[in-house]
């Protein structure tokens, strides 16, 4: 932080953002400068998303930043409001032609844009197929660590089949269940609704949300990183899992983002006490009316996003004179038409109602919400 200071008072340096806090050096061009053997790596996530940036240095590889991305897409309540429009028979455009093509490679909007984000903030790169230790992973934590039958914790768990291969069930993830050896032995070759549990049998069954989402964008995060032109190395879960429990690291993505791919080193000189938390938000809404609980429309939004200079979402400083909230203030601002102002500092209203006169803008609200918490230990 001193030497950011002193770059900025001896104006060799500006700042191009405020959030994240980023420097740009004036005096100084790429060509004429030597850089530092940095590595970023990733371990991404259908929701969140680490990366954590390492330094080789002389006395061996050092944290020097944790990155933790939140993408959180509004979906679910459009899905909801979309069908609800269509059991009322409210559809007001006619449905397009049915003769569109879609491209090689297409994805849907929903995962191009995850893709996009995670290019543009922080991204493991599983491997195309899961083995030995995945494979039980994978079994252990969707079915609760425990025997599906008795319930026991403390037994060894081995995979077993809901369909017997005798009876033509596969070796599919979707048939596999974990069950203790006395519970598989008098099971026998019935099926798992045969044994009594069809429960069990509708479980397996039921689509795995999240994985197929890495599975339908995970390659085209790899082909884009490719096309940037850098070094590429890709890792397995099976691979990170035991590199992170062998360095006794707990289970966060930035955690295991230092634990990818078979180059992570035996041991860390120094690791952040702080990580960056970036969260989606989004730059606003089109939607005008604002339902209730039924889906009906109850409030209006106006068309107009920005009063006086101000858009809701901006990061702003405001000194306030005199008042209630007399003080300085910064975090994100929330805009009136009346020309009143709330400002929020890490999910909180540290100033409600004041004047916009006194705010001044730090950086315009670019989608993202930048903030920074202790390391989880």
């Amino acid at each position: 932080e001193k030497r950011i200071r002193q770059l900025l008072e001896r104006g060799r340096a500006v700042i191009p953002t405020w959030a994240p806090f980023t420097i740009r050096l004036q005096d100084r061009a790429a060509k004429d400068s030597a850089f530092q053997p940095l590595r970023i790596q990733f371990d991404p996530g259908s929701q969140t998303t680490g990366a954590v940036i390492i330094l080789e240095g002389a006395k061996g590889p050092k944290g020097l930043c944790f990155g933790k991305a939140t993408i959180k897409a509004r979906l679910d309540a459009r899905r909801a409001l979309r069908r609800g429009w269509r059991h009322r028979k409210m559809r007001y455009r006619p449905p397009r032609f049915p003769n569109r093509k879609r491209k090689a490679g297409w994805l849907p909007p929903s995962l191009e844009a995850r893709v996009d984000q995670t290019l543009h903030t922080w991204v493991q790169i599983p491997k195309r197929t899961l083995l030995g230790y995945e494979v039980r992973t994978c079994l252990l934590e969707p079915w609760g660590r425990r025997c599906v039958h008795c319930r026991k914790t403390d037994v060894p768990l081995p995979g077993k089949h809901i369909v017997p291969k005798a009876r033509g069930g596969s070796n599919r993830l979707s048939n596999l269940t974990i069950a203790c050896a006395p519970c598989n032995l008098h099971k026998g070759p019935r099926t798992a609704t045969e044994f009594g549990y069809p429960d069990i049998q509708a479980q397996a069954q039921k689509p795995l949300r999240d994985a197929a989402m890495m599975n339908a964008t995970r390659w085209r995060l790899y082909e884009q990183l490719k096309a940037i032109g850098l070094p590429i190395e890709s890792g397995s879960g099976g691979r990170t899992k035991p590199q992170r429990i062998e360095h006794s690291f707990p289970q966060e993505h930035y955690f295991a983002a230092l634990c990818v791919g078979e180059s992570t080193p035996a041991h860390f000189t120094h690791l952040p006490a702080q990580v960056q938390r970036w969260t989606a938000k989004g730059r606003g809404t089109r939607q005008l009316g604002g339902p209730d609980a039924y889906g009906f429309p109850i409030r209006h939004r106006a068309r107009q996003q920005g009063y006086f200079g101000f858009q809701t979402g901006d990061l702003v400083r405001a000194v306030v004179p005199t008042g209630k909230y007399a003080g300085s203030h910064t975090g994100r601002v929330l805009v009136r038409s009346s020309g009143r102002v709330d400002i929020t500092t890490d999910g909180r209203r540290v100033a409600q109602g004041i004047a916009y006169k006194p705010c001044r803008i730090l950086q315009r609200n670019g989608g993202w919400v930048y903030e920074q918490k202790p390391v989880s230990a």
